[in-house]
């Protein structure tokens, strides 16, 4: 297993110990500086496992799956903990998951019929977003980072929104292959 992988199985064994210190109270205080300590490093190995495979050429199938799935689950995972916390809207959280799900069930109708689809700049773009907001929501420094907070929630979704259809209409012609 490369350098890349590795940084990607990393990201997922991450999720479950982020998901534990956003919600319990096992260390206090300090269950939220850990939680953001660990999510800003399983994002850093989302920029840096990348940066590696394709510097040295070592992009893999096992990437081109596990990958994107390590993003999801991550972030995924912060925006559902954050709802309890009352940080993010449910709604929102839903129509962020959502977009994942079609693009995922969109990604498996097009490999079946032989198509691979590559990630666009709008969803690199909507994934920074949705991680910096996160982060921010997390950190919950006030004052004038809750109105970030808030007009990073309203960027990511409009990203989220763009790069779905971005995506769709990019990749139409997998909706007329193989009778979907």
């Amino acid at each position: 297993m490369n350098l890349p992988n590795k940084l990607t199985v990393l990201r997922v064994i991450m999720v479950p110990f982020f998901v534990f210190f956003m919600l319990t109270d096992v260390g206090g205080a300090a269950n939220k500086w850990i939680a953001l300590a660990l999510f800003v490093i399983a994002s850093l190995t989302d920029m840096l496992d990348g940066k590696i495979a394709r510097k040295y050429n070592l992009v893999t199938n096992f990437a081109k799956f596990m990958d994107p799935l390590a993003d999801k689950l991550l972030v995924c995972s912060a925006m559902i903990c954050l709802i309890p916390a009352g940080k993010l809207d449910a709604a929102i959280v839903i129509v962020i998951i959502a977009r994942e799900f079609i693009i995922s069930g969109f990604r498996l109708v097009a490999s079946d019929n032989g198509i691979v689809i590559a990630a666009s700049y709008w969803g690199k773009f909507k994934t920074v977003f949705q991680m910096a907001m996160i982060i921010v929501l997390i950190a919950d420094f006030g004052g004038v980072f809750d109105l970030i907070g808030t007009i990073l929630i309203w960027v990511a979704v409009a990203l989220t929104i763009i790069s779905l259809i971005d995506y769709v209409w990019k990749n139409r012609q997998v909706l007329t292959k193989g009778g979907m």
